[in-house]
């Protein structure tokens, strides 16, 4: 396992609020994680940075083998390294079929020629299939995403990041709104896409994170507070006075 991702001694300051303190974070790759904390702890901010919709006021931010650095670049700049980023709101084209979907979000030639004239390859169908078979949607490929339930319409989201072929999946919230039945799914999917990258999901649903069976990082005022496994960070007595002690946690 080696270090994919390295945040080192960020900052970053709204209007006086500092969001992110001081914050060092280290992704290996493959890996699954979990971040939690209570509301306002930075881990919205920790995922607008790495993938570049925010700047920090200090730090750095460095990415892959050549530790190159993520500050200055665009987001498409960023996604284009191999960074996926899934929001807690489903973003699918509720029109197009679910194989039109994983079709268009297929790693291929950019640009306008190579979009017109890109035709559908032996190659473009199997990882089709493939990407179906590993977000449970084999049996939905005909189907209009609009048809899907919520649940299915997280899956496909996820199917379209890893269509991408990203390294780092970036995952929001991916239980909110979703019956049991597809929490339990949900944690199959993302535990089987960090056999082979790395994976962090940001999360509130605490039986999600303890099915997730990674290692949790807890933030809280924009740093990290405790990491560990999750048995180990829920008996931490910080972790118990900050997040797991509050009602509204």
């Amino acid at each position: 396992m080696s270090s994919l991702l390295e945040v080192s001694g960020v900052s970053k300051t709204f209007d006086g609020f500092r969001a992110i303190n001081d914050l060092s974070i280290q992704i290996n790759e493959p890996e699954l994680r979990a971040i939690i904390g209570p509301n306002g702890a930075g881990k919205t901010t920790f995922m607008d940075i790495v993938t570049g919709k925010t700047k920090p006021d200090v730090g750095r931010v460095v990415w892959g083998e050549r530790n190159e650095s993520l500050l200055g670049l665009s987001e498409a700049e960023i996604a284009n390294k191999g960074i996926g980023r899934k929001f807690q709101k489903p973003t699918v084209f509720e029109d197009q079929t679910v194989r039109q979907n994983l079709a268009m979000a297929l790693k291929n030639p950019r640009g306008p020629f190579a979009v017109l004239f890109h035709r559908k390859t032996e190659e473009g169908a199997a990882r089709i299939e493939e990407i179906a078979a590993e977000i449970g949607l084999s049996d939905q490929l005909t189907r209009t995403a609009g048809e899907l339930s919520h649940g299915q319409k997280q899956w496909l989201e996820i199917g379209m990041l890893l269509a991408q072929d990203p390294r780092l999946l970036l995952v929001d919230e991916p239980a909110a709104g979703m019956t049991a039945e597809e929490r339990e799914k949900t944690t199959d999917i993302l535990r089987r896409a960090a056999q082979t990258r790395a994976v962090v999901v940001v999360e509130h649903d605490m039986e999600f994170v303890r099915r997730l069976d990674c290692k949790v990082t807890v933030l809280h005022e924009g740093h990290v507070l405790a990491e560990g496994s999750l048995d180990h960070v829920t008996a931490d007595p910080m972790v118990i006075d900050v997040y797991l002690g509050r009602s509204d946690a």
